[in-house]
């Protein structure tokens, strides 16, 4: 993975987020919530997945989602009690609608997307300044990639060093000049992930893509930030009935994460399906968003 030096630090640009050891200990926890909920672990038993102590667990979990471990798994067990789930259909999705389309709903940011034009994307930079950095985020770590029209590049560190979409987008951008700015990427993380103050000021996207794909992000941005959907629902949306298929490429080729909540597509039998920055992490991200959808209900 090409990463500039300043990258290969590790150094995390100041963001309300989590380490990425305290990330990959809730996302066990969360997995282990998930496949366990109708039984009601005791803290002691989530804690032991995590491989942490309760009392640290308990803490950690609170900090990350705002709410405790037990009315977490309070939440999936009253969603499954009241749904019919069909098979392969995930609890956490169904929770998750219930407690975006209510009063609590998590998001309101706004969230504009500009593509790039043809003639743009063939200068591959020339005269183009790209910003970035690695910042901590509730999910680990991600590196976020800005240029004066907007956001370019989202994506999560799925392995030390190691952010799909990176190189691909440099490479796409290879005669831009690229600068390390942490404090810019930490800035745009902290408005992205609640840290910082909400403006009415919309987060400027700024992407390269095929005419499909922008209509399919497009299409994601609309129908998708408060709710689940899937790829045959998004086809029908762009009036592509039959392009179901060709909607799962489109939105696996997203590089924008979060932002495009590509993290909210399921297959069509409810199931969870892949995710281009690891599939625990897309978990992970829903219950964080149930879990701040309960508290801002409560």
């Amino acid at each position: 993975m090409l990463i500039l030096s300043a990258m290969k630090s590790h150094h995390i640009a100041s963001c309300s987020g989590t380490s990425p050891l305290d990330y990959r200990r809730i996302e066990r926890a969360i997995g282990f919530m998930d496949e366990r909920f109708l039984e009601q672990p005791s803290l002691a038993e989530v804690a032991k997945s995590a491989g942490v102590a309760p009392h640290h667990f308990a803490r950690m979990f609170r900090r990350w989602a705002g709410i405790s471990p037990k009315q977490f798994m309070q939440r999936l067990a009253l969603e499954a009690a009241r749904s019919s789930l069909g098979r392969g259909e995930s609890v956490l999705q169904a929770a998750l609608n219930a407690g975006l389309s209510g009063p609590g709903r998590l998001h309101d940011l706004f969230v504009t997307l500009e593509a790039v034009t043809p003639g743009e994307y063939k200068a591959r930079g020339r005269g183009l300044t790209i910003r970035h950095g690695t910042v901590a985020t509730p999910f680990g770590s991600a590196v976020i990639a800005l240029t004066g029209r907007g956001i370019g590049f989202v994506g999560f560190e799925v392995s030390r060093g190691d952010v799909p979409g990176w190189t691909d987008y440099r490479q796409a951008w290879r005669d831009a000049s690229f600068v390390a700015d942490e404090p810019a990427a930490g800035a745009v993380a902290a408005r992205i992930w609640g840290a910082g103050s909400r403006t009415d000021e919309p987060l400027r996207l700024w992407v390269h893509g095929s005419n499909f794909q922008i209509q399919v992000w497009q299409a994601l941005l609309r129908s998708a930030r408060d709710l689940t959907v899937n790829y045959s629902d998004i086809a029908r949306g762009i009036g592509r009935p039959s392009a179901a298929r060709a909607v799962g490429g489109a939105v696996g080729a997203n590089h924008v994460a979060w932002l495009i909540p590509c993290h909210h597509v399921l297959r069509a039998s409810g199931a969870l399906g892949g995710y281009r920055w690891g599939v625990e992490r897309k978990r992970t991200m829903l219950a964080w968003e149930l879990s701040r959808s309960i508290s801002a209900g409560a």
